[in-house]
């Protein structure tokens, strides 16, 4: 059974084109090299043949997961999501207590997620720490070095 992730149109349309790019493109090319390979002689002492084959074992398995992840794949309606809470797709600006620094993330769905754009993931420490929490409240996040604490300053879309 699949398991359900949530995503953005965009995050959505990024998996669709990354799975017709390997379908359209890759497999072909894929079959190509075995086929090639396959016209230079005695396949039980061709190297160049068993390599194409694991390539093409990779790429299909990476295209199976792709399919399997969207099969599990649902759109966010952004329009229905409550601003009182900290939930997926909540812009969350976060101060921490320790060091006073303020910082900024989107909660994602994994395939979304993004440090360098400030997309982090609902499902990483600090994402599960967040979900669920309001304006003014502490979140107390377990991370591997102890427990950070957080005071949430504001949630946006």
């Amino acid at each position: 059974m699949s398991k359900v992730s949530y995503y953005t149109a965009e995050g959505l349309k990024k998996l669709r084109d990354e799975l017709r790019q390997l379908k359209d493109i890759e497999r072909p090319r894929a079959s190509q090299a075995i086929a090639e390979a396959r016209d230079k002689g005695d396949l039980s002492e061709n190297a160049e043949y068993d390599a194409a084959k694991e390539a093409q074992g990779m790429l299909e398995m990476k295209i199976s997961k792709l399919e399997e992840t969207l099969a599990g794949a649902r759109l966010i309606d952004e329009s229905q999501l409550d601003n009182s809470k900290v939930l997926v797709l909540s812009k969350v600006k976060i101060k921490n207590q320790t060091n006073g620094m303020e910082m900024t993330y989107t909660l994602v769905a994994d395939g979304e997620a993004d440090l360098a754009s400030g997309k982090i993931s609902v499902n990483s420490p600090i994402g599960k720490g967040l979900l669920g929490k309001s304006v003014g409240e502490v979140a107390d996040i377990q991370v591997p070095n102890g427990v950070m604490k957080f005071d949430i300053l504001e949630i946006s879309r």
